[in-house]
């Protein structure tokens, strides 16, 4: 090892907790450009109605999902610092791809069309076949985004579980994942200005080259603990601590390789699925349905003041709730004894009635646009928190050398559930619209009524999969892998 001998500990594995949260930033950006972007931008251009867009993103999250159950083995398997280096590496040259979709389409059916214009301009037949190209560019841009993207939280829970101890994993983890909320909160600030300034294509391009330049960071500035220059003897011991508390048997699993029909056999991988695939599709479909929402429902368009101030509003809330996620069972566990497990899924339970408070959303929106606003980030926080605590129930309860196969297991979940809840939504918002009065729920017709029908499904998710994740592992259990 080539650490500094001193008495004082170092704090380098905070510096990697700031490195992971600058990536998740990244991540949540480069996903953001098509959300603020297609509304107000992409559509007139290309005809895209709901259910096209809903197609989309349905399809970017069932792809995300089948790539997380391969991105987790690959980065067990090629290690941290490789494997996070290609992950964003990868997603970034999908992010960059989607400023040609344009070109791709135009000169895919821009036969016997002058310019540009007169593609837009176009109706009929023609339009439809402009929609139906441009949506197939997307998605294959979507796809290679969702491959790379799917590497982003297997390698982050695995260097958590690599540079701290259990009791420090969930606070950790939810400093590195309010990455996703400041990537939330920073996109409306600048992504439709810049594509305002300089196209929606230029949006793309510029948010997309920010991944690699932390890559090109990131290769210089990990390594394992041990063999960190940056990080001392005392620091080590802290990071290592929960050594001296498990058994051997438990230790030497770190060294060993879960294959996937041995982690499918052990109930805390289906309570961390189950879990996952309720509650990740809430997060998804307001990360990509709130610009929209705004813009149909209240007429304000990503693009202008009032849309940036309610979307930048609405992740600022979600920003600053989320901090207090991970810091919650580390007080119970402190200050309370419970142990990690225990103190998580408490804190979980208390997260999981936040989005009860969706049901009010469309209700409230009859009086202020600003209640949904407040009321969408107070249900994402709630998300935020809860997830922080999910992940680092693996740390608890599997090996290191397991940790980002499961995380890949559950993530793959997560984005099935996405998938059902986005093509959903772009299929029953499209429907509502056209059926207009015909279509009714819960006092509300038309499109309202089909959000309020999502909303609905949103606020129960989280004590459905809070109460199916205790009955499948009531304690604390750490998992052993086979001979």
């Amino acid at each position: 090892m080539s650490s500094v001998k001193t008495t004082k500990m170092s704090n380098w594995r905070w510096m990697m907790c700031a490195m992971l949260f600058f990536a998740t930033t990244v991540n949540y950006m480069d996903r953001q450009v098509l959300s603020l972007t297609w509304k107000d931008f992409i559509a007139p251009e290309f005809h895209w109605n709901d259910e096209i867009y809903g197609n989309i993103t349905a399809v970017f999250s069932i792809f995300y999902a089948v790539a997380n159950l391969f991105a987790g083995k690959f980065v067990d398997w090629m290690g941290t610092k490789k494997g996070y280096f290609w992950a964003i590496v990868i997603w970034s040259l999908g992010a960059v791809l989607h400023a040609f979709c344009g070109i791709f389409t135009e000169g895919w059916i821009g036969h016997g069309f002058e310019s540009k214009a007169d593609l837009i301009q176009a109706g009929g037949d023609i339009a439809i076949t402009i929609a139906t190209v441009s949506m197939y560019a997307f998605l294959a841009c979507r796809c290679i985004l969702a491959i790379g993207e799917a590497g982003n939280f297997p390698a982050a829970i695995k260097v958590t579980a690599e540079y701290f101890p259990k009791k420090d994993r969930a606070f950790a983890t939810s400093i590195f994942n309010a990455g996703a909320s400041v990537g939330a909160l920073a996109a409306p600030a600048t992504i439709p200005l810049l594509a305002k300034a300089m196209g929606w294509e230029m949006a793309f391009v510029i948010i997309g080259a920010i991944g690699f330049v932390w890559a090109g960071i990131w290769i210089f500035v990990y390594d394992k603990p041990a063999e960190s220059k940056f990080v001392n003897e005392a620091e080590l011991r802290y990071m290592n601590q929960d050594d001296e508390e498990e058994d051997a048997v438990v230790n030497h699993d770190d060294e060993k390789q879960m294959s996937y029909a041995e982690a499918f056999k052990h109930k805390q991988t289906w309570s961390f699925i189950f879990g996952k695939f309720m509650t990740d599709g809430v997060w998804w479909f307001f990360l990509f349905w709130a610009p929209a929402y705004f813009s149909d429902q209240f007429h304000y368009t990503s693009d202008s003041p009032m849309g940036i101030a309610l979307i930048f509003t609405l992740y600022a809330i979600v920003t600053i709730l989320s901090m207090f996620g991970g810091y919650l069972p580390k007080l119970f566990v402190e200050k309370k004894g419970m142990n990690p497990y225990q103190g998580r899924m408490l804190a979980m339970l208390i997260f999981a009635f936040f989005p009860l408070l969706a049901l009010l959303a469309q209700p409230l929106g009859a009086y202020s646009v600003w209640w949904p606003c407040i009321i969408i980030g107070l249900t994402g926080a709630g998300h935020q928190a809860w997830s922080a605590n999910i992940y680092s129930t693996i740390g608890d309860m599997f090996p290191k050398s397991a940790v980002a196969t499961i995380t890949g297991i559950g993530a793959m979940a997560g984005g099935i559930g996405s998938f059902l809840i986005n093509k959903g939504s772009g299929t029953l918002f499209t429907y509502a619209e056209n059926q207009g009065t015909a279509f009714q729920f819960m006092g509300f017709n038309g499109k309202p009524a089909g959000y309020m029908i999502i909303f609905c499904i949103c606020a129960v998710a989280y004590l459905i999969g809070w109460v199916v994740m205790k009955a499948l592992v009531p304690k604390y259990k750490p998992v052993v892998i086979s001979e």
